[in-house]
């Protein structure tokens, strides 16, 4: 498995803008689908946006669509999501996530960074 370590949350006003990064460990990280999730107070987690190892197959979920991009460094381990046009209900724990196959369903990856906050303000 891939150790995964979040950073980049922090408190923003509607539409700012903000990046979160996802740190990996392990030397087969380009092997991996990589996934951004969230989780709201009292919600469920939900699907933000996955990239297949190569960063060239990306989906997102309707509710960030046009505002929010994927993208992943193989090199350096890392993957990144750049979220624009924030509005309030983006407020979230977002986690990254990594696992074998590019799927919408959080069940389907086995390696979960801590979580980092993401507040947006209006």
């Amino acid at each position: 498995q891939v150790q995964l370590v979040e950073s980049g949350g922090g408190l923003v006003q509607a539409g700012g803008s903000l990046r979160l990064s996802c740190a990996a460990s392990g030397r087969t990280f380009s092997t991996y689908a990589m996934g951004w999730f969230r989780q709201a107070p009292g919600k469920e987690r939900e699907f933000v946006a996955v990239s297949n190892w190569s960063g060239g197959t990306t989906y997102y979920a309707d509710s960030v669509k046009g505002r929010f991009t994927i993208s992943r460094d193989n090199a350096k381990n890392t993957v990144n999501l750049q979220m624009n046009s924030l509005k309030p209900e983006d407020t979230a724990v977002y986690y990254c996530a990594a696992g074998r196959i590019v799927t919408i369903r959080w069940g389907d990856f086995g390696s979960w960074g801590q979580g980092t906050q993401v507040t947006v303000s209006s």
